[in-house]
C-alpha cells in the first residue's frame, strides 16, 4: 500500500505541473492570441521566417500542440498557405523545448545570501503563487489579472515538479530498475516515450518527469535518450489526431508534415548516434553519464533543435510527400467559383472606388447564392434527411463566412481612396447588404441544426404541421428570390414591396405557432418537437427580417433620407395609409393564406 500511495503522490504532482502548463498557456494565448495570428499570418514564403515565427510563438504559449492546431486552423481559414505553414510546424518542434529549460531551475544550488538562490524552485514557485493571487485579488485591471493568473500558472507548475519529485525520490530503487531496463532496451524506452506522451498528451510533461527523476534518483543518458526521441514521436502523433478532425487536405497535410518531420529527425538522430557510437566518438564515460534535470533539457533541446536546423531545407520534399499521401479531394463547381472570386477582389482595383465596389458587388452576389442553397438545401433536409448534405451545408457556409470576411476587408481597405459623398454611401451599402446575406447564411445553418435535432431524437412532426410549414417555406422562397433579383438589378420598386411579404410571413409564423401549440395540447405532437419546430419558425422570421432590411437599404440609396433612419421608415410605413402598401399586403396575405387554409381543408378530410 506504501508504493501505492507514493504513486498516487506522481500522479498529483503531475496533476498540477500539467494544470499549471495549461493554465500557464491559456492565459498567454489569452492576452496575445491576436497578435500571435497577426504574426502567424504574415509568414512569407520563406521556411526560415516561419520557423523563427513557429518557435517563437511556442515558446511563449510552451505547447507545440496549440500553435500547430493554431496554424492548421489558419491553413484551412485560407490565412495561410500550405507550404508556408511548414517552417511554423518545424519551429513548433524546437520552441517546446523551452519549458524543459525553465524546468531544470529545480537545479539550482546556491546558498540563501546569493542571488541564484531566489531562482530555486522551492523559492521561485510561492513567490510566483503571491504574485499572482495579489494581482487578481487587489487589482481591477483585467490585464494584471491575465498577468497574475500566468503567474499562478507557473508557481502550480513549479508546485506540481516539487511535489512529483519529492515522491519520485522516495521511490528511487524501483525507477532506477526501470531505467536500467531503458539502458539495455532502447526500444522499450522508445516505445514508453510514444505511448506515455500519447497518454499525457504533452512532451513537456514526459520530460518534466524525467527531469524530476534525474534531480532525485539521478538517470544516465543511455537510459534517457530513446525514451526522449519517443516522446518526440508520441507528441507529434497526438497532434495529428487533434489536427486532423474536419479538416481539409491542405489542413491534413500540414498536421502530417508534422509526423514525417519528426519520423525523419527521430530517424536522423538514431543513425547519427550510431554512427557516433560505433566509430568511438561517444565513448563510453559520455554514453554512461549521468545526466541531472538540466542534462535532461540539454539532451531534449539538442534532439529537437539540431535535426530541426539540418532539415529545414528540405521542408519542399516534406510538403511534396504530403501533397501525395494527401491528394486534393474533387473538388465542387460551387468552391472553384468561391476561390476565383476571391482571386476576383484584386487588391491593385482599390485605387478605383468604381471598379472596386463592382468586384465587391459580384462577390455580394455569389454570397447571396450560397446562403440562398443553403436555405433550400436545408428544407430539402427536412423532407428528405441526408448526412451528407448537411456536411455539404457546414462546408458552403465555410465558404460564405470566407468570402465574407475577404469582401468586408476589401470594401474596408477601398476607404482611403473615396472622395466623394455618393461614393461613401455606396460603400456602406454595400457593407450592410454582405452582413444581410451572411446572417441569411447563419440562420440557414441554425435551421439545419434545428432539423438535425429533430432526425436525432426521433422526433416527428404531424402531417398538418409539415403542410403549414410548406406554406412559409413558399414565402420564404418566394421573398429571398424578390431580395436576390432587387439586389442584383438595383431594383428599387421590387424592394417596395418586400416589406409587404416579410409583414405577413411574420404572421405565418405567429400563426402556425398558435397552431402547434393547439396540436401539442391535443398530443398531436410531442413536446420536444414543438420546441424544434419552434426553432425553425424562428429563423425563417429572421431569414425574411434580414430580406426586410436590405430592401430597405436599396429604397435608401434612392431616397438618401432614409439612411440612418431605416427603423423609423418601416416603422411609419406600418403606421401609414400608403395604398400601394396596404394593396400589396392584402395580397400577399389573400395568397398565402389561401394556402394555409388549404392545408387545413386536407388536415379535415384526413381526419374525416
Amino acid at each position: 500500500m506504501d508504493i501505492f500511495y507514493k504513486i498516487i503522490a506522481i500522479l498529483g504532482g503531475l496533476s498540477l505541473f500539467l494544470y499549471g502548463m495549461r493554465m500557464m498557456g491559456d492565459e498567454l494565448k489569452k492576452s496575445s492570441g491576436g497578435a500571435m495570428k497577426a504574426a502567424l499570418a504574415k509568414v512569407t514564403n520563406k521556411p526560415a521566417m516561419g520557423f523563427i515565427f513557429g518557435m517563437l510563438v511556442t515558446c511563449m504559449i510552451q505547447s507545440s500542440t496549440a500553435t500547430i492546431v493554431l496554424t492548421v486552423g489558419l491553413v484551412g481559414a485560407g490565412f495561410l498557405t500550405f507550404r508556408q505553414s511548414i517552417g511554423i510546424v518545424l519551429g513548433a518542434n524546437v520552441g517546446t523545448a523551452i519549458t524543459a529549460q525553465i524546468i531544470r531551475l529545480m537545479d539550482v544550488s546556491a546558498g540563501s545570501t546569493s542571488l541564484l538562490y531566489f531562482f530555486k524552485a522551492d523559492n521561485l514557485a510561492p513567490v510566483a503563487l503571491i504574485i499572482g493571487i495579489v494581482m487578481i485579488m487587489f487589482l481591477k485591471d483585467d490585464r494584471f489579472h491575465n498577468v497574475g493568473s500566468i503567474s499562478i500558472g507557473f508557481g502550480i507548475l513549479f508546485m506540481g515538479l516539487i511535489f512529483m519529485s519529492n515522491a519520485v525520490s522516495e521511490l528511487g530503487e524501483g525507477l532506477s530498475a526501470i531505467l536500467m531496463k531503458f539502458e539495455g532496451n532502447y526500444l522499450l524506452g522508445f516505445l514508453s516515450g510514444v505511448g506515455v506522451t500519447a497518454l499525457l498528451q504533452s512532451s513537456s510533461a514526459v520530460v518534466g518527469i524525467l527531469q524530476s527523476m534525474a534531480s532525485s534518483v539521478g538517470v544516465r543518458f543511455c537510459g534517457v535518450f530513446a525514451v526522449i526521441i519517443g516522446v518526440n514521436i508520441g507528441d507529434c502523433l497526438t497532434t495529428y489526431l487533434v489536427s486532423r478532425i474536419g479538416a481539409k487536405p491542405n489542413q491534413i497535410r500540414t498536421a502530417l508534415v508534422h509526423v514525417i518531420y519528426n519520423i525523419c529527425a527521430a530517424t536522423l538522430i538514431i543513425v547519427v548516434l550510431t554512427i557516433l557510437r560505433v566509430t568511438g566518438v561517444l565513448n563510453d564515460a559520455f554514453w554512461n553519464s549521468s545526466l541531472n534535470s538540466g542534462g535532461v533539457a540539454n539532451v531534449h533541446g539538442c534532439f529537437r533543435l539540431i535535426p530541426a536546423v539540418l532539415l529545414l531545407p528540405f521542408s519542399g520534399a516534406f510538403a511534396r510527400l504530403a501533397e501525395r499521401l494527401v491528394p486534393d479531394k474533387p473538388v465542387e463547381s460551387e468552391d472553384a467559383l468561391i476561390e476565383e472570386q476571391l482571386r476576383l477582389l484584386d487588391s491593385r482595383l482599390i485605387t478605383s472606388p468604381v471598379l472596386a465596389f463592382d468586384q465587391a458587388t459580384n462577390a455580394i452576389m455569389h454570397m447571396e447564392e450560397i446562403a440562398t442553397h443553403n436555405f433550400n438545401a436545408a428544407i430539402d433536409v427536412f423532407h428528405t434527411y441526408d448526412q451528407k448534405r448537411i456536411g455539404r451545408i457546414h462546408e458552403r457556409e465555410d465558404l460564405l463566412d470566407r468570402l465574407a470576411d475577404a469582401s468586408n476587408q476589401y470594401i474596408i481597405d477601398i476607404s482611403p481612396y473615396i472622395t466623394q459623398e455618393q461614393d461613401s454611401i455606396h460603400q456602406s451599402f454595400l457593407i450592410k447588404a454582405l452582413n444581410c446575406f451572411e446572417r441569411i447564411g447563419d440562420h440557414a445553418v441554425n435551421l439545419t441544426y434545428a432539423i438535425e435535432n429533430l432526425h436525432k431524437d426521433s422526433g416527428t412532426l404531424s402531417d398538418t404541421a409539415k403542410r403549414e410549414f410548406a406554406v412559409v417555406t413558399r414565402a420564404l422562397q418566394d421573398i429571398l428570390r424578390m431580395t436576390a433579383e432587387a439586389f442584383r438589378n438595383n431594383d428599387v420598386e421590387l424592394a417596395r414591396q418586400i416589406e409587404p411579404v416579410e409583414e405577413v410571413i411574420d404572421s405565418l409564423v405567429e400563426t402556425l405557432r398558435s397552431h402547434h401549440i393547439r396540436r401539442m395540447t391535443k398530443n398531436e405532437c410531442n413536446i420536444y418537437s414543438g420546441l424544434q419546430f419552434e426553432n425553425m419558425l424562428t429563423n425563417m422570421e429572421r431569414i425574411s427580417d434580414q430580406c426586410s432590411d436590405l430592401a430597405v437599404f436599396i429604397i435608401s440609396m434612392e431616397d438618401n433620407s432614409i439612411i440612418g433612419m431605416e427603423h423609423q421608415y418601416v416603422h411609419n410605413l406600418h403606421h401609414s395609409n400608403d395604398k400601394e402598401y396596404l394593396e400589396s399586403f392584402q395580397d400577399n396575405y389573400d395568397l398565402y393564406y389561401g394556402m394555409l387554409d388549404d392545408a387545413e381543408h386536407v388536415a379535415v378530410r384526413a381526419d374525416e
